[in-house]
């Protein structure tokens, strides 16, 4: 009887449980957690400015296009290599928030990443072919470059 005593006090209580229930907290937050980064892509390096700032609020709906150094565009993990084959997918998408009434086309952002090769012309295309489907809200990205100042003495 002494045996069994000693050996119940130096077991101590059963970690399991609760072992268990941090593993499905961090499952949780890992699947709740909204990132800043989801709307990256590692293919496009931003390019750097003293007037970057990040914006006031996150935007209420926005839709990100990518553009490449080799000037691919980049829309919901899919790689068009025409501005007619961004038009159709953007189309989609107009047709799709028209047709459901999720929001109004006034309410949508446009996000436009651009890589720091790629040609400005192409942004402005992309400008001008959004405002063509009737989109109205644009955010241009880029990377916060820190301020040098000239000292005067």
């Amino acid at each position: 009887m002494r045996l069994a005593k000693r050996i119940a006090e130096a077991v101590g209580p059963d970690m399991t449980p609760m072992i268990d229930m941090t593993f499905q907290l961090i499952a949780f937050f890992m699947f709740t957690i909204n990132f800043s980064d989801t709307e990256q892509d590692q293919r496009v390096t931003l390019p750097a400015s003293e007037l970057a700032k990040p914006p006031d609020a996150p935007y209420e709906h926005p839709l990100t296009i990518h553009l490449t150094e080799d000037g691919e565009f980049i829309y919901a993990s899919d790689v068009y290599r025409s501005l007619d084959e961004l038009r159709s997918a953007l189309l989609r998408e107009k047709q799709i928030i028209e047709r459901f009434a999720l929001e109004k086309l006034s309410n949508v952002t446009i996000v436009i990443r651009a890589d720091e090769n790629a040609r400005t012309g192409q942004v402005q295309e992309i400008i001008q072919l959004c405002q063509e489907l009737k989109f109205e809200r644009f955010a241009l990205r880029g990377k916060q470059a820190e301020v040098h100042r000239i000292r005067s003495d």
